[in-house]
């Protein structure tokens, strides 16, 4: 593959990124043939959620990202757990 870029930046980064949307897409695959994708399960949808997400234009796409995956602040978190 030869590049056509004036990037870079891009061009550093598209192969480990090719690779790694490759390792979601088989990831998703092996839980569509042995568990079947489960509709009502919360982590699929945050997944879906996310994989939509990294195709918009947004430049902070990493923290949406995380805020995806985690859960909402909780001012009392230190006496939940004891610190």
């Amino acid at each position: 593959m030869t590049s056509t870029s004036d990037s870079p930046t891009l061009d550093r980064e598209f192969l480990p990124i090719r690779a790694k949307i490759l390792e979601i897409a088989a990831a998703l695959d092996r839980i569509e043939r042995t568990d079947g994708l489960p509709a009502g399960d919360e982590r699929m949808k945050q997944i879906a959620q996310s994989i939509e997400l990294l195709g918009g234009r947004d430049s902070n796409r990493a923290r949406a990202v995380q805020m995806i995956f985690s859960l909402p602040y909780n001012e009392s978190w230190r006496s939940d757990f004891g610190v």
